[in-house]
């Protein structure tokens, strides 16, 4: 797993090893702009080098990045922003014994600029500079976090840096990962300085070998009733899609049964393309997903109240089933006897808390970990990198693409959820696993094809392939 951290946290960890371990601040910075250093001369291959360094300690590191560089006999400018230097800065500025320019121009242009810990709108001379960047065609290495990126939750500060290459420093940061982070870090490498952490509640991120340990060991001697049975309670006249794109993601998920309750008109449009359906609400069943293309209405909140108070598995609610909460009353998830999970977008988030989407997006990890231990349930907030909280932990999802931007989607994850679920796995797993390989089956297809292109479907037909390749089957 790899963790990812805050910037309070990433604060409180320097202030750890600086004041409790005693590690100077200058060795620090002096290894920071080492480690920027060693991935810039991997790339610059006799290229011209360009620093923008800013005032504060992202400035120093790139100081010292510079004189590092000039030592391996890179050809070095640095470009340095105006304004009042931090002691650590000033103290690498009167260090660095190269030249200095007034032009924002090399092969390579290292963003020294901000730090992490930026939190407002990035204006004048900065905001400048940072424009003069993205339009000079160079390859872009930005030290820690591009500047102009909030390092909480990856929102651009009015302008940013678009790089190619991203160090972090110590840890990965939310802002590498979440909103727009993920599209203007480029390829993000950590590198180890030596800042060591004196807590234990970060973010997370499970890697390939973690989601292939959730899925059950399937014996020879074993049959349908081995694996569990989802069932589905999905689709209305006016959606028939969502359940045919949610019974075939469950049937691909690995349970043994996947019952379809439905209307008529629902039964004959999965019946014939999906023949192993079973069309039933009767029975039992370890996992159920409710609301897929079901339509807001009073009936499905009945339904609902109900499983919340009887079934003892594991309950899926998503999509109108979402909506349904939010138009009629969410506490009744304080009342129940099952396990429960709920999917929603940032959109959706908004209408069952009444927090403006905004606002959901400036913190996402922290709302959504308080609203799933107000609840007692494992949440799963759509995005990007969607982010899920259950059981006190929370966990940032890595796969997926643009790809996954498509009608339907929302639909297969909650039925594959579902039988991920009935197989065993616990509600938390079940949420991590079933996006974790969703996304990595949407890499799949759009690599195949492209992510303009790809649509459910073609994502549902990529699954085989994806969890072959997270269970170690093929490479």
């Amino acid at each position: 797993m790899q963790k990812y951290l805050t910037n309070a946290q990433m604060r409180a960890a320097d202030e750890y090893t600086i004041n409790t371990l005693g590690v100077p601040s200058e060795v620090l910075m002096r290894r920071a702009g080492c480690a920027i250093a060693e991935e810039v001369f991997a790339v610059a291959d006799g290229k011209s080098v360009l620093v923008v360094c800013g005032t504060g300690n992202n400035g120093g590191d790139g100081y010292v990045c510079a004189e590092a560089l000039i030592n391996k006999g890179v050809n070095v400018a640095v470009y340095a922003m105006h304004g009042r230097l931090s002691a650590d800065c000033k103290r690498e500025k009167n260090c660095y014994t190269g030249r200095f320019t007034d032009n924002i121009e090399g092969d390579v242009i290292v963003d020294c600029i901000f730090g992490t810990g930026l939190a407002r709108e990035v204006t004048g001379s900065f905001a400048d500079v940072i424009n003069k960047i993205n339009s000079s065609g160079a390859l872009v290495v930005s030290a820690d976090i591009p500047s102009g990126i909030n390092g909480d939750n990856g929102t651009v500060c009015g302008v940013a840096v678009k790089a190619d290459i991203t160090v972090a420093i110590a840890e990965y940061k939310l802002g590498h990962i979440l909103g727009d982070g993920i599209d203007y870090c480029g390829r993000v490498i950590k590198k180890d300085i030596g800042i060591c952490l004196n807590e234990t509640d970060f973010a997370q991120s499970f890697d390939r070998e973690d989601v292939a340990k959730i899925f059950p060991v399937r014996a020879r001697n074993s049959h349908k009733g081995t694996y569990g049975t989802a069932m589905l309670i999905s689709g209305s006249t006016r959606y028939v899609g969502a359940p045919v794109l949610a019974t075939e993601a469950a049937l691909r998920s690995g349970c043994g049964y996947v019952k379809l309750a439905c209307s008529a008109a629902v039964k004959r449009a999965v019946a014939p393309v999906l023949p192993q359906t079973v069309f039933s609400e009767e029975g039992g069943a370890q996992a159920i997903a409710i609301g897929m293309g079901s339509g807001v209405s009073k009936s499905l909140y009945g339904k609902i109240t109900t499983l919340l108070k009887s079934f003892s598995g594991t309950l899926i609610i998503d999509a109108d089933g979402l909506n349904t909460l939010a138009k009629y009353g969410v506490d009744i998830l304080k009342e129940k006897k099952c396990s429960v999970i709920l999917t929603p977008h940032v959109k959706e988030f908004s209408r069952l808390t009444g927090v403006a989407v905004k606002d959901i997006l400036a913190s996402p990890a922290e709302y959504a970990k308080k609203f799933s231990a107000e609840y007692g349930v494992v949440l799963l907030l759509k995005g990007a990198a969607s982010v899920i909280c259950g059981n006190g932990k929370t966990y940032i999802n890595t796969t997926g693409c643009s790809a996954l931007a498509k009608a339907g989607s929302g639909d297969m994850l909650s039925g594959y959820m579902c039988g991920i679920a009935a197989m065993g796995a616990d509600a938390l797993h079940a949420a991590v696993c079933a996006q974790y390989v969703m996304g990595f089956a949407a890499q799949v297809a759009a690599k195949e094809q492209t992510d303009y292109t790809v649509i459910a479907a073609d994502i549902i037909k990529c699954l085989p392939q994806a969890v072959k390749i997270i269970i170690g089957e093929i490479n």
